[in-house]
């Protein structure tokens, strides 16, 4: 059994983020402690809430937070005036939870899908010792060309930012069609009121494509234990840019896989046959990693 938990915190901003939490029911000491960092549009507690329970039953403990314009959480929806902001409020929340007591010795996963692979990458390089690794779904280390707009109007959209920044103007085919491929699943994120539907505001369009272009150079960077999933038909991020993130980066520890006729929505978007493969790869990498005491918690407990 799953126990479930959900607060508020409020950021550095003043604003009320919904944050939630899923646990063994037993009180057995969990194998490690993983951060889950969802897509853009999309919530925790719901569209995660599939994946959380699948990591909880494998023997992990899992945290979510909803971003700022996202979900249950204050602020325009759909909207990301910063980026950086954001990935500060995650990293905060999260470190905060490591820095519990209880918590000290454990090991600690991050766990991002689609631009929440970016926020992972950007929490590693913010604290580059502080986490133990991560499992990157699809990340945004670039948008593929489908879903980009001409160069041309990405030039003009780019002058219109700071004139009309939460206008939703940006032409895009539906991301919700083109992410998932079960037909239900997709009936199901639009049926969820806390899911963001609609055009990309200026703003959060203008963000999400600078800070891909920022990750996409700085691939040979990223020096922590990952694994990187893609599915080959993805039309949402490029699957090449996932290929040259686990050959170019610094990790002595990376993995990645390459599924044949999956689309972008790894985690709850393919048949349930799919799913026990995408699962089967992740939960196979994080036992590996979570059995191993590591540098960083031996050199805590030293200090402790």
């Amino acid at each position: 059994m799953v126990k479930y938990g959900e607060d508020y915190v409020l950021n550095s901003r003043g604003m009320k983020l919904f944050t939630c939490s899923w646990r063994p029911e037993e009180q057995q000491e969990p194998k490690a402690m993983i951060f889950l960092c969802h897509g853009y549009g999309m919530e925790s507690s719901i569209t995660m809430n599939s994946t959380a329970i699948r990591l909880v039953n494998a023997g992990f403990v899992v945290y979510g937070i909803d971003y700022e314009g996202h979900g249950k959480s204050g602020g325009l929806n759909g909207y990301i005036q910063n980026f950086d902001d954001l990935v500060d409020d995650v990293s905060s929340h999260f470190s905060s939870i490591c820095d519990k007591e209880e918590n000290k010795g454990k090991m600690r996963f991050l766990m991002g899908e689609s631009m929440g692979g970016a926020v992972v990458l950007l929490l590693a390089r913010k604290k580059p010792e502080f986490w133990d690794g991560a499992v990157l779904v699809a990340p945004m280390c670039k948008l593929a060309e489908e879903i980009k707009p001409h160069p041309m109007v990405i030039k003009f959209l780019t002058k219109l930012t700071r004139v009309i920044p939460t206008w939703k103007i940006v032409p895009s085919n539906d991301i919700i069609d083109v992410a998932f491929k079960e037909s239900h699943i997709r009936k199901q994120v639009r049926e969820n009121e806390y899911c963001y539907k609609g055009r990309p505001r200026l703003k959060t369009a203008h963000q999400l494509l600078t800070t891909s272009l920022d990750l996409e150079k700085n691939l040979h960077q990223v020096a922590m234990p990952f694994i990187v999933l893609h599915g080959e038909d993805d039309k949402v991020t490029d699957k090449d840019v996932s290929k040259l993130l686990y050959e170019v980066s610094s990790s002595s520890d990376k993995t990645f896989k390459l599924y044949p006729n999956m689309w972008h929505g790894l985690l709850y978007g393919e048949s349930p046959q799919n799913l026990e493969i995408v699962f089967g790869d992740i939960i196979g990498w994080l036992n590996e990693r979570a059995s191993v005491t590591n540098q960083r918690i031996e050199t805590e407990l030293k200090h402790a």
